[in-house]
């Protein structure tokens, strides 16, 4: 997935720039994606337990097709004020859709809940959104406890006293003659992170002796697992590429991304997870000659793309992620890992 002199992070894609706002004592935070004018929009929620914002504008059928900002957030549904400080910020640049005389910004958004680990009392809000549209760039994403992922933890079906840090993650692609695939994701599930490839258990549950168990193991055989904290989950995130795509190939897009979920998050989409991912063209990719749209065959290579900077995004989320309170990340804990 590496070569050349890229970033290797979805700020690869041109349109495209990421700015964070973390509280790291209170153990949460938010991070923007800011898009250019003409990016087209998707979006596909799997997971039972969402909290989102301005979904249904990115769907079929709808009037407008561009989107100008995702905001992921911890703080669980408090933490969709956030993407009032993106509005902010975006309306005082002119940037939205003309309604009138006003200009509105379409700025969705997702929500994780991580009001479990640190201060539970303390959310991101319009300010904390505003500050972190100040600071998007695009430089080298920072990974890990960060921005939205600051409260993130990971295998959570024996409760959350045995879970693992979880965190954000990136990932790009350079695909060639200038098309660029990028992921970012916020990783905060019941179920563990696997090595995509190998299968390998990368981030569980804890169990007694210094050994982290497979949460698809746990729950396929009944024993010990907890519905405690079951809601307390949600892997989000967006895809991006700079190609030409309709509204009908940015859901599509979205969609597929989800793949990329399920190879590194296993289980993934159960009950208590509000799986969403957004799909994102910001169309500034030069057209080929004679052409001014996208393929079905470099679509299909678009789509692949996805699917393997979502695993891998999810991957560098645990392995940058750092321990807080009573939950260690991966690279504190010298485990034993039960397959």
């Amino acid at each position: 997935m590496k070569g050349g002199s890229m970033n290797f992070c979805i700020t690869d894609v041109p349109g495209i720039t990421v700015g964070h706002w973390t509280d790291n004592i209170a153990a949460t935070g938010c991070t923007v994606i800011l898009c250019n004018e003409q990016t087209v929009g998707g979006v596909d929620v799997r997971g039972s337990s969402p909290g989102t914002r301005e979904t249904d504008i990115l769907g079929l059928g709808k009037r407008v097709e561009v989107v100008h900002a995702v905001m992921l957030s911890g703080g669980s549904a408090f933490g969709l004020a956030a993407a009032d400080g993106a509005m902010k910020y975006l309306e005082e640049k002119g940037v939205g859709v003309l309604v009138g005389s006003n200009v509105v910004p379409i700025v969705s958004s997702a929500i994780i809940f991580d009001l479990g680990l640190g201060d539970g009392q303390v959310r991101p809000d319009l300010a904390s959104g505003y500050f972190a549209c100040k600071e998007a760039s695009s430089d080298p994403v920072e990974q890990g406890s960060v921005g939205a992922g600051a409260g993130a933890s990971v295998g959570k079906v024996l409760g959350p006293d045995r879970a693992t840090k979880g965190g954000i993650g990136t990932a790009s692609v350079d695909l060639g003659n200038g098309l660029i695939v990028g992921a970012i994701v916020v990783v905060n599930a019941i179920g563990s992170v696997h090595d995509p490839e190998t299968g390998e258990l990368l981030a569980g549950p804890r169990l007694e002796g210094g050994i982290m168990a497979s949460s698809m193991e746990i729950l396929i055989s009944g024993k010990d697992h907890k519905t405690t904290g079951a809601l307390s989950n949600t892997t989000i995130g967006a895809v991006a590429t700079n190609a030409n795509l309709s509204k009908s190939q940015a859901n599509r897009f979205a969609s597929s991304a989800h793949n990329g979920l399920a190879l590194a998050v296993r289980p993934s989409h159960l009950i208590g997870d509000g799986d969403t991912m957004f799909g994102l063209a910001t169309c500034e990719k030069p057209f080929e000659k004679g052409s001014s749209t996208t393929s079905h065959d470099e679509f299909n290579r678009i789509i692949a793309a996805g699917v393997c900077c979502t695993s891998e995004a999810i991957v560098n989320a645990v392995q940058f992620a750092k321990g807080v309170d009573l939950c260690p990340s991966i690279n504190e804990m010298d485990l034993q890992r039960n397959m």
